[in-house]
């Protein structure tokens, strides 16, 4: 029975990623020690942290606090597309990217890579928005 919960759980927090993107979560979540969370993605997505450039900086601090909105990056001022898949089709839609993004965006807010429970809890928390 929990397994069957998990499975649906699982399956509903995925409807609008790409199969791909899926199927790379699914990789995620072997590794990682618990079903992945919306409300834990959240937190890992708002909390301030001293980041690789020694200022306080939260994933918001880049793409604002509501993930259909744009966001805008104070390094460079490129405008950044909306992160909710609802918002912006195109997000969770390439599992290159999204490495490749989830690695750079961990190390300048955390200064390391994310695991693969943070990883995957914040990529539920973005496809749940």
């Amino acid at each position: 029975m929990k397994t069957l919960l998990f499975t649906l759980l699982a399956a509903a927090s995925l409807m609008a990623a790409s199969p791909e993107v899926e199927a790379y979560m699914q990789q995620l979540q072997a590794q990682a020690s618990e079903p992945f969370d919306a409300k834990r993605g959240e937190a890992i997505f708002t909390s301030e942290h001293v980041g690789k450039k020694g200022e306080k900086i939260a994933c918001t601090t880049c793409h604002s606090v509501n993930l259909a909105d744009s966001g805008k990056n104070i390094n460079t001022g490129k405008v950044i597309d909306p992160l909710s898949p609802k918002a912006n089709p195109v997000r969770l839609t390439d599992v290159k990217e999204v490495k490749k993004w989830l690695r750079r965006n961990f190390k300048d807010v955390y200064n390391r890579e994310g695991t693969a429970q943070e990883q995957g809890d914040v990529l539920t928390y973005i496809n749940n928005n």
